[in-house]
């Protein structure tokens, strides 16, 4: 862009900060090259009832021209004084001149552009009363062509200016809509980072709270038999090492989700899927290993399930039997029973240990982020779930997952 480019684009940005100045300029450009000219080069007119041109005829048109500085600020105002200087020079028997004719017009049209419909509706019938009272003073004859044809650009002006304020308006909406917009999309994507962070809160808890469990049992397993049966003590640092593995590699997975889109190319296929409810067996395996007896059953059909629910199903029985770990007590056994029909999945997690009295004794009984997981997992794919003790002693936990959300 060369350096009058450049000048020329500041300028127009300057004069449009400053609209009470490019009005200003306006006016003296119209006074000089419109008014002034026609005043002191014209010939005299003809008609015997009007006057030739004076100093007095210049006075009065430069005060018919100048208040256009003002027209967006006090239109309304702008007019009145235009049309009163029109009424009188034509009063006078002055002739008009195209200065006082184009302030006029424009006055009229910056009214129906800034003010309201009802000031501009006064503003236009102001005006062509103003039009008729002239002819009728300049006692001049006017053809009907003449007459409708100086009418309708008054109308003209008038509709013009009415235009633009409807479409200056129908813009602001516009931006302010997409203001908003911007406002709510922004609100969205929060609330968006937040569910994810929940739900990798989520998914972080259920794997580090169950493998851990795990290694603390065998750990201490492992330190009980160490002197008098090292084979067994070396199995369990065997099975630490497998689930700590194991944790890391789930760990890594869930993180995995908040890489870029160039670290996910750098770790390529190193994530593994989530797991289900196919991964179950190999949960109870590990579960079995640290001494807790468990059983599974299968009833009905199975069914193929949604990620979200099969992901949903594989968690909540993990962070059962997690509790049950934790809670139940060395003697405890625990079952898992799926329960397969047309339209849902139940869910059942049972263990007859102490767990019930100890498992909310932490948290003055209120849940604790499993428990909490647990409703908000269960909750999101529309089922239901109770928590709580079994008749008998123990502790259950029974979700209902749908099968068609």
């Amino acid at each position: 862009m060369s350096p009058r480019i450049r000048s020329l684009a500041a300028s127009r940005t300057w004069l449009q900060r400053h609209p009470r100045v490019s009005d200003l300029l306006v006016a003296v450009v119209l006074l000089l090259a419109a008014g002034l000219p026609q005043l002191l080069l014209a010939e005299p007119p003809q008609e015997r009832h009007l006057r030739a041109p004076d100093a007095l005829n210049a006075v009065i048109v430069a005060a018919v021209t100048l208040p256009l500085a003002l027209r967006r600020t006090a239109p309304m105002a702008v007019l009145v004084f235009i049309t009163a200087g029109e009424v009188l020079l034509a009063w006078l028997g002055y002739p008009s001149s195209p200065a006082d004719v184009a302030a006029f017009l424009i006055a009229l049209y910056s009214l129906a552009a800034h003010r309201g419909l009802a000031h501009s509706l006064l503003g236009g019938v102001l005006a062509f009363a103003a039009f008729n009272l002239m002819i009728v003073v300049h006692r001049t004859s006017v053809s009907l062509l003449d007459y409708v044809t100086n009418s309708a650009l008054l109308g003209g002006v008038w509709v013009l200016g009415r235009n633009l304020r409807l479409r200056r308006a129908y813009l602001a909406e516009l931006e302010d809509r997409a203001a908003r917009l911007e406002q709510v999309r922004g609100t969205d994507a929060r609330a968006a980072r937040m569910e994810e962070r929940s739900r990798i809160a989520r998914e972080l808890h259920d794997v580090v709270a169950h493998h851990v469990s795990v290694m603390t049992v065998q750990a201490g397993a492992a330190r009980r038999i160490l002197d008098r049966s090292p084979e067994s003590a070396r199995e369990a640092m065997t099975t630490i090492e497998e689930v700590g593995r194991t944790a890391l590699s789930e760990m890594r997975r869930i993180v995995g989700v908040l890489r870029t889109e160039r670290d996910g190319e750098e770790v390529g296929g190193q994530l593994s899927p989530q797991p289900g409810i196919a991964d179950l067996g190999e949960l109870i395996d590990h579960v079995r290993e640290t001494g807790l007896s468990v059983n599974l059953w299968i009833e009905g059909q199975a069914r193929t399930l949604s990620p979200g629910v099969d992901l949903a199903a594989f968690r909540l029985i993990q962070e059962a039997l997690t509790n049950t770990l934790k809670h139940a007590g060395p003697q405890a056994r625990a079952w898992v029973r799926l329960h397969y029909t047309d339209t849902d999945l139940t869910v059942e997690i049972e263990d007859n240990g102490r767990g019930a009295e100890t498992l909310l004794s932490g948290n003055g009984g209120r849940p604790g982020h499993g428990l909490v997981g647990m409703y908000e997992r269960v909750a999101l794919y529309g089922g239901e779930l109770r928590i709580g003790p079994r008749v008998g002693g123990g502790f259950g936990v029974r979700a209902r997952f749908p099968l068609e959300a």
